[in-house]
């Protein structure tokens, strides 16, 4: 399973309206490779559901996760932080056996 904070479903759903994606029916979170750690965390707006895919809603808002990168992934919770320091969102990933300073890549 997958969990989004409430504050990372709010960032999402005004990220949807700032960038004029209310049509877009979910957030894609993806593994890929790269990154200084090995992995990398890839986010975009999305429409098109797969029938492998797995879907995660909480307090409005869906992501959705492919097969491959769902290995990586289980258990995870997306975040998001604000302020004058703020890290942007943040992915409380247990897999991760080392993450970058940034928190954009992990290595497991």
């Amino acid at each position: 399973m997958i969990q989004i904070s409430q504050t990372a479903a709010e960032k999402i759903k005004n990220l949807k309206a700032e960038e004029k994606r209310e049509n877009s029916d979910f957030l894609r979170v993806e593994v890929k490779k790269g990154g200084c750690s090995g992995l990398s965390y890839k986010m975009n707006f999305d429409h098109d559901l797969k029938s492998t895919d797995k879907t995660f809603e909480h307090f409005g808002e869906r992501v959705v996760v492919d097969q491959q990168s769902f290995m990586y992934l289980i258990g995870m919770t997306l975040d998001y932080q604000g302020g004058l320091n703020g890290k942007g969102f943040i992915f409380q990933n247990p897999n991760a056996a080392k993450n970058c300073g940034c928190g954009a890549s992990f290595n497991v």
